[in-house]
């Protein structure tokens, strides 16, 4: 008979998984069984080092040799005379010694080093249990309400000058005290001031008097520089100041601010005679004064022609002064009287003391400048404060339109007066009559006549009347 051979399987088998036995063999079915590989743990499959190859080479021993003892290996590791003692070199005696002496020896550097302190800490700087202080600045409405009323009335603008609006309307008879003593206790030094130039304004020079001989009855409001400054200066624009006989022992005593301010009141007036007059004896007396009312005095003196003279001397007198002290205003101002004059090295000795200073010239200026450069027929010059205004990015206004078309149709430049005709009426400004005649002038005298009589058709649009019989 033939044998069956029986298969003993070392895992769970299934009835699927043996299809028949024949003649003692066993077939397995088609379908074999997908079961999982068996794989190392990731400590393993992903080894942070890489593993101590083995030591193909160990240290062997006879099985012969004895094992050495501990005495033996002491003495393997130190060097020991015959009787046994340990025998030590001088480098080892000299390193051992060393440790005991001081301090092992650092790197070189600085020993005392301090490290910074830690940054503040707001929590523990801050003392415990009280209130962090409220800085309000002064424009704060908190803090504006925590003052005081006088605060807000004894130089506020508005109520000073209602204060000049009630005197007005006051009666003849009546006398300013009905309007000034509820507010007297508000008031300080000073205040009134404004109120007597608004009073001068008004032409009312008399009723501004009145309010000083008030001031002066009040203890905590005179003496005061400033409200007599401005009652002298209304007095004087008014004509009604009475003047001393005494006028170098009027200079000697009064104060500085006063005597400025009575030589302004003659410039506003129109009294340029005692205001020269002032100014010598101040110059006699060796007083210097504020360098805006030589300013103020050379403007008025310069509308007479008859006075150039004089106003050469004050612009000398000036001159002799180490340093101006000019505002930009003024200094233009003095710019322009100079070229009218034909002064053209002063008004260049003005300008280059102003960018000194560190000053940023104005259009006003710089249009000054290049006028003056004009007239003295200084073209390329000229031409240089140009480029200077122009990579200062300046917005021009029509004068300098005016003063700049000038010049390039004075340098025969027809093309850049063109362009700056067309910016002038981009930016929004009406052409003027000159403006047009000059344009004219320069494609006249270029031959474009086409271009001419269309700039007239232009001008005659806006209402001025061209002389087009030669066109």
């Amino acid at each position: 008979m033939e044998s069956l051979i029986c298969y003993t399987f070392s895992y769970p088998s299934n009835c699927c998984s043996v299809a028949r036995i024949s003649h003692g063999i066993a077939f397995a079915d088609s379908k074999k069984r997908n079961h999982k590989k068996l794989q190392l743990p990731k400590n393993l499959r992903h080894r942070r080092r890489t593993e101590t190859p083995p030591d193909f080479y160990p240290l062997l021993r006879s099985v012969e040799d004895p094992v050495p003892s501990d005495s033996d290996t002491v003495a393997l590791q130190f060097d020991c005379n015959e009787d046994g003692n340990v025998v030590w070199e001088s480098d080892e005696i000299e390193a051992i010694t060393s440790l005991f002496q001081g301090r092992v020896p650092q790197k070189p550097g600085n020993l005392n080093r301090e490290r910074p302190l830690p940054l503040p800490l707001p929590h523990k700087i801050r003392p415990l249990g009280l209130p962090t202080p409220k800085k309000l600045i002064r424009t704060h409405p908190a803090r504006s309400t925590r003052q005081p009323v006088s605060n807000h009335l004894y130089k506020n603008p508005a109520f000073l000058i209602s204060l000049a609006k009630e005197i007005k309307n006051l009666r003849n008879e009546e006398n300013v005290s009905t309007v000034l003593n509820q507010w007297t206790r508000f008031l300080r030094k000073g205040s009134l001031s404004l109120t007597v130039r608004e009073l001068g304004h008004m032409g009312l020079p008399r009723r501004a008097l009145h309010v000083f001989c008030w001031v002066q009855k009040q203890p905590h409001l005179f003496p005061d520089d400033r409200i007599l400054a401005s009652t002298v200066e209304v007095l004087a624009r008014a004509h009604e100041l009475k003047m001393p006989f005494d006028l170098d022992q009027f200079a000697s005593l009064t104060s500085r601010s006063v005597y400025e301010a009575m030589v302004k009141g003659c410039i506003k007036g129109g009294n340029l005679k005692l205001a020269l007059k002032l100014l010598s004896v101040a110059t006699d007396s060796k007083r210097t004064l504020d360098v805006s009312v030589y300013v103020k005095l050379i403007l008025q003196v310069v509308k007479n022609p008859d006075k150039r003279m004089l106003v050469l001397a004050l612009l000398e007198e000036l001159g002799e002064r180490e340093d101006p002290g000019l505002s930009p205003v003024d200094c233009t101002a003095m710019m322009k009287v100079c070229s009218r004059l034909g002064k053209f090295d002063i008004a260049e000795s003005l300008y280059d003391w102003f960018k000194k200073t560190g000053g940023v010239p104005s259009v006003v200026m710089y249009t000054t400048m290049i006028h003056s450069r004009y007239l003295d027929s200084k073209y390329r010059d000229a031409m240089a404060v140009v480029w200077e205004m122009e990579s200062w990015n300046c917005l021009l206004d029509l004068p300098a339109y005016r003063v700049l078309i000038k010049l390039f149709v004075a340098m025969n430049d027809l093309s850049r007066a063109a362009r700056y005709f067309s910016r002038l009426k981009e930016s929004g400004f009406a052409p003027t009559y000159d403006i047009y005649r000059e344009v004219m002038g320069a494609y006249k005298a270029s031959g474009r006549l086409a271009k001419c009589r269309e700039i007239c058709q232009e001008a005659e649009m806006a209402g001025f009347k061209m002389e087009t019989e030669k066109l």
